[in-house]
């Protein structure tokens, strides 16, 4: 079996993909990637959390604009995570204009290969697709 790693240093892989914060020790404060110190409080102790794989649609933009080999538009999302945590991530299965975003749309996490380096070692990413609808 090919050898497997995530993008990003916060993104677990396995059976059931999630992603860990750093939470502050003295506030709760998530953060994700490694810290030296809290922004909020100043503290220099954290422990891992691991976040929601689930949440709702803070804010987006469309992206008509990249860098070369960056399909374009692209919607590039700010999702609130259920239970705490606020990530930036690329959102895919809607069309790509604005009536087909709604706030607090339901969202949930996947993951995709990014790429195959020469030793065959497949790099895994995250993003986040339209997920269950909000209950009333």
């Amino acid at each position: 079996m090919p050898e497997r790693m995530p993008v990003v240093r916060y993104l677990v892989l396995g059976e059931r993909p999630h992603l860990v914060a750093q939470r502050c020790a003295a506030c709760g404060a998530l953060f994700l990637d490694r810290r030296n110190a809290c922004a909020r409080c100043g503290a220099d102790e954290f422990d891992e959390h691991a976040l929601a794989t689930t949440g709702a649609l803070r804010s987006f933009t469309i992206v008509h604009r990249s860098a070369p080999g960056v399909d374009t538009p692209y919607i590039s999302a700010v999702v609130d995570l259920d239970g705490g945590g606020i990530v930036k991530s690329t959102l895919v299965g809607l069309p790509v204009e604005p009536g087909a975003l709604s706030p607090r749309l339901r969202v949930r996490l996947v993951t995709f290969s990014a790429g195959v380096d020469d030793r065959g070692t497949e790099a895994i990413g995250f993003r986040f697709e339209p997920g269950e609808e909000v209950a009333a």
